[in-house]
């Protein structure tokens, strides 16, 4: 390319950066609208800086841009999702996303949340103040579309969520964070997304010398004592139940337990027949409080400073007349464990 032809087209590209500018485009320094900041428009920016009509931040921006993007990842849905610039607004809609998100100490990054998460997460600095967007099941879709985040992470279950988001140019990523098998590569994704890279391996390195220490000391036991992971309080109710492809299901066996329902067919959970749980006869049932009805809400939690709620809730399943004659009711082994908290550091517990 001839020295004249070159300069006639930064002197171009740099016509087209400052218009561009002007009109607040989506990705800083592309001028031609391919969501690409060449070397060419890099040029171009360097020439409106030395003019005075471009800032040194935009500038610094323009060339990181230039040096790391597009950046190609494949999510937990297997899809294959490219990013052009970097990220810096998100909305998380799952439980499991939240912790990940604080290890990685991008938490400013989180731009609105479900109702329910603002409470759940209230240790996270800022979150209470950050705008709603309805429930984590039913999402207001316009009040996300409000926020304009660049990024709003799912779990692999929720393609509704990408159909109404990706019409609008909101990118829809899956990463559930959900099965230790599935962790280390997960977080390697999201840390690539949130430029956090060595930060991830860190704490993978710290998380997996304690995971192997727990595998070392339970990976000898013969007798596996048999654990129903139950979610209900009500006498009536079908039981739903964490089964493989859930956190709590990983981190029974690695505690040495046998997980009765990983039997069923099914994925992460499943609905039980009572009369199953009886014939099982659980030796031990650790009951999931998510607060979600009277009988739960209040027993446990990251603002709850009593357990006499959370021993009120296990009356109630001792009390449960589906449940009375197992084992793990008649010799009173029966747990309570704060649902959240559970989907939170099962896989990502943090470093002291």
């Amino acid at each position: 390319m001839r020295w004249s032809t070159l300069v006639l087209i930064i002197a171009c590209a740099a016509l087209m950066i400052g218009s561009a500018l002007a009109q607040e485009t989506d990705i800083l320094g592309d001028s031609n609208g391919d969501k690409i900041v060449s070397a060419e428009e890099v040029a171009a920016a360097e020439k409106l800086a030395r003019e005075g009509k471009l800032s040194a931040d935009d500038l610094q921006e323009i060339k990181h841009i230039h040096e790391k993007y597009p950046m190609e990842i494949t999510d937990s849905a297997n899809k294959t999702v490219t990013i052009y610039k970097p990220i810096k607004k998100i909305v998380i809609q799952h439980s499991t996303g939240y912790l990940p998100i604080f290890i990685l100490g991008v938490q400013d990054k989180i731009s609105a949340v479900p109702m329910e998460h603002q409470q759940t997460y209230s240790w996270i600095s800022g979150i209470e103040d950050k705008p709603t967007v309805g429930g984590y099941l039913d999402l207001d879709y316009e009040k996300i579309i409000s926020v304009k985040p660049d990024v709003v992470f799912t779990a692999k279950d929720r393609p509704d969520i990408k159909e109404k988001l990706e019409p609008v140019n909101i990118t829809v990523i899956a990463l559930k964070f959900a099965e230790t098998k599935k962790f280390d590569q997960e977080f390697r994704t999201l840390a690539k997304l949130m430029e956090k890279t060595e930060k991830a391996e860190e704490f993978i390195s710290w998380r997996d010398n304690y995971l192997n220490q727990i595998k070392e000391k339970t990976g000898k036991i013969d007798r596996k004592i048999r654990v129903f992971l139950g979610s209900g309080g009500s006498q009536n109710e079908l039981w739903s139940s964490h089964t493989i492809g859930s956190g709590m299901h990983d981190a029974v066996t690695m505690a040495g337990g046998y997980n009765i329902v990983c039997e069923l067919p099914g994925e992460y959970s499943v609905k039980v027949d009572p009369e199953w749980v009886i014939e099982k006869d659980p030796e031990v049932i650790i009951a999931m409080n998510w607060g979600d009805n009277d009988v739960q809400a209040g027993s446990t939690g990251y603002n709850v400073n009593s357990p006499d709620n959370a021993k009120q809730y296990i009356e109630t399943v001792l009390n449960n007349k589906v449940l009375g004659n197992t084992s793990a009711v008649i010799n009173k082994k029966v747990y309570v464990i704060d649902g959240p908290l559970h989907a939170s550091s099962v896989k990502t517990t943090i470093p002291p």
